[in-house]
């Protein structure tokens, strides 16, 4: 059997008028996360991270921001791709280790929605996929509550004998 890690990471400003989609969870809050798609930094973390541990393109090759035929796509649409890529090569997700970094909102109270939402993405069990809450103390656009960032560790298995 052998095994890949990759890392992704994501920031997105948040923006009055939007709603608030993390982990693939609508959150009520006051702002949105502003960008081509629906912006949800948690799962274009993920996502990158995938695609990374397979060695594949990252997520602007598959929805570059230039094309306008995807704007508004949700960021659940973009993690089904990358599954779809690396499990066409035959590789499987062993576990997601994730954070997000915002001042507000809590995530603690979404976090089961979001890992559930998350493990029925990537066709995994609930346990495989971890959600961290940080904040940034109060430094830089995070820390100001201006933005919100994540951060993601995947690891793939392939078994090339199943």
């Amino acid at each position: 059997m052998s095994f890949r890690i990759g890392t992704g990471y994501d920031i997105h400003r948040l923006k009055k008028g939007r709603p608030l989609w993390l982990g693939g969870v609508q959150i009520p809050f006051e702002k949105g996360l502003d960008g081509h798609s629906d912006a949800d930094v948690l799962l274009h973390a993920i996502t990158d991270a995938l695609l990374g541990a397979a060695a594949l393109p990252d997520i602007g090759h598959y929805f570059p921001p230039s094309n306008p035929s995807i704007k508004g796509i949700a960021s659940s649409v973009m993690l089904a791709k990358a599954i779809q890529e690396v499990h066409r090569l035959g590789y499987h997700v062993a576990n997601v280790d994730s954070v997000l970094i915002a001042e507000a909102p809590k995530i603690a109270p979404f976090r089961d929605a979001m890992r559930k939402a998350i493990a029925r993405l990537l066709q995994v069990p609930v346990s495989s996929v971890q959600i961290k809450g940080k904040t940034n103390e109060g430094l830089g656009d995070v820390g100001k509550g201006e933005a919100i960032a994540a951060q993601a560790v995947v690891l793939l298995t392939h078994d090339p004998h199943p």
